[in-house]
């Protein structure tokens, strides 16, 4: 067929992804998916080639394709059809991806009685049961400490909803109020992905929607291609680390086998699997090396099926970035994501210097709040952002969601309206940037107090001991910090956390900076001079990194 109207249905697929993640934020309860907009969609052909996706959540898309495959496997071995009119969900994170607060929900799409593609969406639930609120612990011992386990089910059948099975998932939640309105929200979406692909087979005929998407991957694959002509051939290596609660390190390694046509991403030589919410799934480590070779070889190139199908992953199984069930696995999708990132950037850094920034500050930095308030449980869970590292030519950008994640925050009235807390502070990190020609990004001070009752506060983040290392001599971002206020006292605590709070208490959390690249006595003085003014740095840090006098 023509490139032209192939081009066209490839971008009309696009956009029908972008339109589910709209009718997904508007329809949402939670302010997790309303505001944060924590939540993926994608557009799937009958053998769960991804077609297109929004440009949401790294961590969700890379995992989406690993688990729409796993599902209509288990569906398969279970001899559970998908039906016309039906929908399906999924939580279990060995068989979706990612872990239990992210819910699955697929749309089988059948054209005269033909199945013909898939809608599928991943939103990130609030709470989903499990020890702590918020469901994401820092010391889960196995996955049934971390909530409600959900194999994949029908949620709706000829166009009706399960009952029983929506009431089973609410129920099992600190907010039953929101987990039936966000899932109905999931289902919302679908249908509008249906509606639009059954759009441009009604426009162009089923055969030319067929050969569209054949091309769209061959285009996207040859792209693929292309770009790594320019990539040096070769093997690159890098080790780093996660912290466990307490102190000790995790070892993350991996080798880039960069070849003619074909990259190899292996991870030989990673900790084995551990007894703490750290280890991630196959289809978490699979999504950041989507995410990595994506952002070093050209936002153009189309995100499709073609396009990752030149990328080979191999994690030993039994580790931490590829554990055997019923392995603890909530804290894998939002930190070791990050930290595999950073890993295959560090590696790629040796073979594209000026492409590769320093790293990001590496967390998520993740806080789930919960307790009893006007007689409701309640459950509360946002990440915060961080600073970006320099790269050649330009400063990192600051306090933002960095590579795994791609979410907003929580707007301050939103908390303070419907929750008993009060946001004292949320600002730049004064010297959190990591000190460089092209300096890293500053990270960000937020603060929360308990205005009324009891409040049980988890935190899950990292860098608290391995600040985000700079490049091309740049100095490392400044690590993470959390601080408890009780009583007129400031008590520095672990990065990985619970505790409770009362009336008056407060967290603080001090996020990591990114690191800086290119040696910081090579900085303009008048970049120095801003960020003076800016309250970015203080005269002192300026002196000590940069030389600086007035």
């Amino acid at each position: 067929m023509d490139r032209f109207t192939s081009q066209i249905m490839r971008s009309s697929l696009f956009y029908a992804s972008e339109e589910m993640g709209i009718v997904l934020r508007n329809s949402a309860y939670s302010p997790n998916i309303k505001e944060r907009m924590d939540h993926s969609a994608a557009i799937f052909d009958a053998e769960g080639r991804m077609l297109a996706q929004a440009e949401h959540i790294p961590v969700h898309l890379g995992s989406l394709p690993w688990g729409l495959k796993n599902t209509v496997e288990y569906m398969r071995r279970e001899g559970v059809e998908f039906e016309e009119g039906s929908m399906v969900v999924v939580n279990n994170p060995y068989i979706a991806g990612t872990h239990l607060n992210d819910v699955t929900v697929i749309r089988p799409i059948y054209f005269s009685g033909r199945l013909v593609a898939f809608a599928a969406n991943k939103a990130h639930h609030s709470d989903v049961g499990g020890k702590v609120p918020g469901s994401i612990s820092f010391d889960a011992r196995s996955i049934y400490e971390e909530g409600l386990i959900i194999n994949p089910v029908l949620l709706m059948r000829r166009n009706e909803f399960q009952r029983d099975v929506i009431s089973l998932f609410a129920s099992n939640s600190r907010n039953p109020y929101e987990r039936m309105g966000d899932i109905k929200a999931q289902a919302a979406a679908n249908l509008t992905g249906e509606r639009r692909v059954l759009e441009v087979i009604g426009k162009y005929g089923l055969q030319s929607f067929l050969e569209a998407n054949e091309e769209a991957f061959r285009y996207a694959e040859t792209m693929f291609i292309k770009r790594l002509e320019s990539v040096p051939r070769g093997a690159y290596e890098a080790v780093d680390y996660l912290e466990k609660p307490g102190g000790g390190d995790i070892r993350l390694a991996v080798k880039v086998v960069i070849g003619e046509d074909k990259v190899l991403v292996d991870y030989e030589g990673t900790d084995p699997q551990v007894p703490m919410p750290l280890n991630a799934v196959l289809g978490v480590t699979i999504s950041g090396v989507h995410f990595v070779f994506r952002t070093l070889l050209g936002e153009d190139v189309p995100l499709n099926h073609g396009a990752f199908s030149r990328l080979e992953v191999r994690a030993p199984e039994g580790s931490v970035l590829n554990p055997t069930f019923p392995a603890p696995v909530a804290g894998g999708n939002v930190e070791t994501s990050q930290r595999n990132a950073d890993l295959l950037y560090l590696a790629m850094s040796k073979a594209m210097p000026r492409e590769v920034p320093a790293a990001a500050g590496g967390s998520m930095n993740n806080v789930m709040m919960g307790g009893v308030h006007e007689g409701r449980t309640w459950a509360f869970y946002e990440t915060i952002g961080v600073g970006l590292g320099g790269r050649d030519g330009m400063d990192g950008v600051d306090g933002i969601h960095a590579n795994m994640t791609n979410t907003m925050n929580t707007p301050i009235e939103e908390i303070e309206r419907s929750l008993p807390l009060l946001v004292k502070r949320y600002e730049f990190r004064p010297n959190s940037s990591g000190p460089g020609r092209f300096r890293g990004g500053s990270g960000i001070v937020r603060s929360y107090m308990v205005r009324t009752g009891r409040v049980t506060v988890t935190v899950l983040a990292d860098r608290g001991r391995h600040g985000p290392w700079g490049l091309m001599g740049g100095g490392p971002g400044a690590t993470t910090e959390v601080i408890v206020g009780r009583r007129g006292r400031r008590v520095k605590v672990d990065t990985k956390v619970t505790v409770e709070l009362e009336a008056g208490d407060y967290l603080e959390i001090r996020t990591a900076g990114g690191g800086g690249y290119g040696d910081p006595m090579q900085r303009d003085p008048e970049a120095v001079r801003r960020d003076l003014e800016n309250g970015l740095i203080t005269e002192s840090y300026a002196k000590k990194h940069y030389g600086w006098s007035k």
